[in-house]
Parts: structure tokens; sequence; C-alpha cells
């Protein structure tokens, strides 16, 4: 049950889920009861509808520390890192934070907060951004119910829902994420998110600059991490590219 909800775009109906898994409905109710208990499973009462918990994505995430991500990873961070000759990082969903689990310093960059380890409020990262922006709308709705989910830092742009869900959709649109001193003053960074087979994120990669980068240095940079994260995704599922350094 658990791989099934994993595999939907989004929350879906008991009654779906007994006819997907041919299983009695009674069984299907008593089974999400349970893991509604323990947070593997999310109820949307007002739609009628279950989703993934957040006790699942801390088991991705452990899964996530636990090398995999980072040895596939770290080869396509540090090409991306020659490449552009800033700073990179890898980063995965932990409830309302991101992880970093792989920071790759460019040469005589300055160091960045993002070290590995490091936890930080996912809708103020350009990598949290990324990663939020590739989940259900409910999901997201769940994660943050309302102004004290969001962690302020150097101002409240991001305060409500609202506005978030207005940053997310920008994201989707443009197939990236941004932010610029949200973090650390004078310094902006990009992300993308890396998905699995199934289309859901399995991390993020983003670089980290100087503000004040033209838009067409700026556009560059997006599109080489932008193939990082592609090639990253082809990694997981198994169809790798070569990611040797030049």
């Amino acid at each position: 049950m658990l791989q099934h909800l994993a595999a939907q775009r989004g929350p879906v109906t008991a009654a779906s889920i007994a006819a997907s898994l041919s299983l009695p409905r009674s069984t299907v109710y008593r089974l999400l009861g349970v893991l509604e208990e323990h947070g593997f499973a999310l109820h949307f009462p007002e739609e009628r509808r279950y989703g993934i918990g957040l006790a699942a994505f801390e088991i991705s995430s452990g899964f996530a520390r636990q090398q995999p991500l980072t040895r596939l990873g770290g080869p396509v961070l540090a090409t991306l890192v020659d490449r552009v000759g800033e700073s990179g990082h890898l980063a995965v969903l932990h409830g309302r934070d991101v992880i970093y689990l792989i920071e790759e310093r460019a040469p005589r960059r300055p160091s960045l907060v993002t070290d590995v380890g490091v936890r930080l409020p996912s809708h103020l990262t350009a990598s949290g951004r990324a990663l939020l922006a590739t989940l259900p709308k409910g999901q997201v709705r769940a994660l943050f119910p309302d102004r004290n989910a969001f962690a302020q830092r150097t101002d409240d742009r991001i305060s409500r829902y609202s506005a978030l869900s207005r940053l997310l959709a920008e994201v989707r649109a443009q197939g990236h994420a941004t932010e610029d001193g949200e973090i650390t003053p004078g310094l902006a960074s990009v992300a993308v998110a890396v998905r699995d087979h199934t289309g859901w994120p399995a991390a993020s990669i983003a670089v980290t600059f100087d503000s004040g980068r033209s838009d067409q240095a700026v556009a560059a940079i997006v599109a080489q991490v932008s193939a990082a994260a592609a090639d990253l995704a082809r990694r997981i599922r198994g169809r790798p590219l070569s990611a040797a350094r030049p």
C-alpha cells in the first residue's frame, strides 16, 4: 500500500486503493488507519483522500543519508562545480526542512552555511523550493498548515501558504528555483529537483554564487545545474552518463 501511495501523483481515495490492490475496502480502511497512526499516511478529510505521510519522508531521507545518493551524486556534483567554478550542494527534503548531503566547494570561493548535515527551512532555500514545487499541492499544504510553520531568517516575504503557493507555481513554470540573499546576504542560489522513476523528488542540486550576476550568467548556470540534475536522475534510474571530471 505504501508503494502504491508513493507511486501516485497526489492523494487518492480508499476506494481507488482497494480497486488497484484488489483488497476489501474494510481492510484498506483498517490498514490506512494504522499507517496514519504511525505517520506513514496522511488523511485529507475534505477531499476524502490519502497520501504519503511525513514518516515515509523520514525513511526516504534515511535511505538518502546511507550513501546511495551521496555515492551517485558526488561525481555529478564535482563535475558541475568544475564547469561553473562555483560551489554546489545536493540536498533532500525532510519534513519542512532540507538536509544537505554533499557540499562541493569551488576553489577560492567562500564557505557556505550549507555544510553536510545542516538543516534549513525548505521554503527559504533554492534547494527546498525546487523540491516543494514537485510535490502535490495537498502535500505542501499539509507541510505548511498555518503561519507558525514558516520559519523566518531575513524577511517575511514568504510567511503564508498563499505566497508560497505562488512562488512554487513560478518554480514549476521556469523549471528551476532561486533565492537571493534570503539565506546569506550577498549570495544567490539556483536549484533543480532530481526526480526518481516515479517522478517523486529524490534530491535537488544547487549552485551558490555572488548576487548581482547578469541574467545571461545566471541562465548559463541554470543550464549546467539542469544538465547535472538530469544526469543524476538517469543514474538513480539505472541509466548513467559519464560524470568523470574533465
